[in-house]
């Protein structure tokens, strides 16, 4: 798989942020054994992260979009890890945490914002398995946070 060229769609590769700086004492990305694994984000604009809960005072729409910012901040954060997003092999698993009130279900439909972003960078080998759950509160009050396991040569 190492002949792998992925056909990155160029306005995906231009609309990726600055990679975001840890809040706190943790990296950003850890690349072990062919595996990177990449922190949680918060979805963040203009500087400053977007807080609230999914279902109450944010609609889904809004919370996918924000599912979304996440995902570019982590093709960014991987891209700075790995250099050249070519060495991606395939996307193994995101983790999703949805800030949204008892019964709310929908917490899959958020996620799918953060999902596009990986399966428009690297087609089928942006699939993944996933988990999307929802949550009383985040830290900061932030809407979602999702983290990722990528595997890479």
């Amino acid at each position: 798989m190492s002949g792998l060229r992925h056909r990155i769609p160029q306005a995906l590769l231009d609309s990726l942020p600055p990679p975001p700086a840890p809040v706190a004492k943790f990296l950003p990305a850890r690349e072990v054994n062919g595996l990177v694994y990449l922190s949680g984000l918060a979805p963040v604009e203009n500087g400053e992260p977007l807080a609230g809960q999914i279902g109450a005072e944010i609609d889904e729409e809004e919370g996918r979009r924000r599912a979304r910012l996440v995902g570019l901040a982590l093709l960014s954060n991987l891209r700075a890890a790995l250099g050249d997003l070519q060495r991606v092999r395939e996307v193994i698993k995101l983790n999703g945490y949805v800030n949204a009130p008892s019964g709310f279900t929908d917490h899959p439909r958020i996620v799918d914002g953060c999902s596009e972003v990986f399966i428009e960078a690297f087609g089928e080998a942006g699939k993944h398995a996933r988990t999307a759950v929802g949550v009383a509160s985040l830290p900061g009050n932030i809407s979602v946070e999702i983290e990722a396991i990528v595997a890479v040569t």
